[in-house]
C-alpha cells in the first residue's frame, strides 16, 4: 500500500501516556495540536517496548484519515526530575559521575514485573542476574521492559548485588562514544 507521504512532519513533544499492555499511546506536540498516536511498533523499530509518561520524543507524524499518527522515533530522552539525589539508596555511596563512567554493557531481560516494581537481566557472556528497578527505568526513559529484550546498563556493585544504574535501548550503546 503506497503512503502518502507529502504531509510529513518532525515533532518534537512529550509523552502524554504510553501503555505497553494496550500496546499504544500519545503524544502532545510542544506547537500543540491535536495528540499523536504513538504504537508500539514504532516504538519498537526505535528498539524500545515502553517509553515512560513525560519523556521527550522527536517523531516523524503523519497525517490519516483517524488522525495524527507517528510513523517514526527519532529520539527519546527520559522526563526531567526534579529530585536530583540518588534514585535508590544503594546508590547514596556513589557519585553520580561515577555511575556516568560505568561502560555501558549489553544486556537481554530476563523478566521484568511493572507491578512489582522489579526484575532481571542478564549481561551478554555473564551468568549472573542484574537487579533492574522501576525508578532506574523510569529514570532512563522507560516504562516497562519486556522479556528477552535487548538493553544497553550500566551496572554496578550494590549493596545486594549487581544491579543497573542506568537502562537504554541496546543501539544506544553503539552510539555513545567510547573511551581508547
Amino acid at each position: 500500500m503506497a503512503e502518502d507521504l507529502s504531509n510529513m512532519n518532525q515533532i518534537i513533544g512529550q509523552v502524554k501516556w504510553f501503555d505497553p499492555a494496550k500496546g499504544y499511546g500519545f503524544v502532545v506536540s510542544e506547537c500543540g495540536g491535536p495528540d499523536i498516536l504513538l504504537h508500539m511498533n514504532v516504538l519498537r523499530n526505535f528498539g524500545q517496548s515502553s517509553v515512560a509518561d513525560g519523556s521527550r520524543i522527536e517523531v516523524l507524524t503523519h497525517q490519516t484519515d483517524r488522525g495524527v499518527q507517528a510513523i517514526e522515533v527519532l529520539s527519546i530522552e527520559p522526563p526531567v526530575r526534579e529530585e536530583c539525589g540518588p534514585v535508590l539508596s544503594d546508590f547514596s555511596h556513589l557519585d553520580p559521575e561515577e555511575i556516568r563512567q560505568t561502560p555501558l554493557e549489553p544486556a537481554r531481560v530476563k523478566w521484568f514485573d511493572k507491578a512489582k516494581g522489579f526484575g532481571f537481566a542478564n549481561v551478554f557472556g555473564r551468568d549472573e542476574d542484574v537487579f533492574l528497578h522501576i525508578e532506574v527505568l523510569r529514570r532512563s526513559g522507560l516504562a516497562d521492559l519486556q522479556p528477552g529484550e535487548a538493553l544497553a546498563m550500566r551496572v554496578i556493585e550494590g549493596r545486594r548485588g549487581r544491579m543497573a544504574a542506568e537502562v537504554m535501548a541496546w543501539e544506544a550503546a553503539l552510539t555513545e562514544p567510547q573511551d581508547d
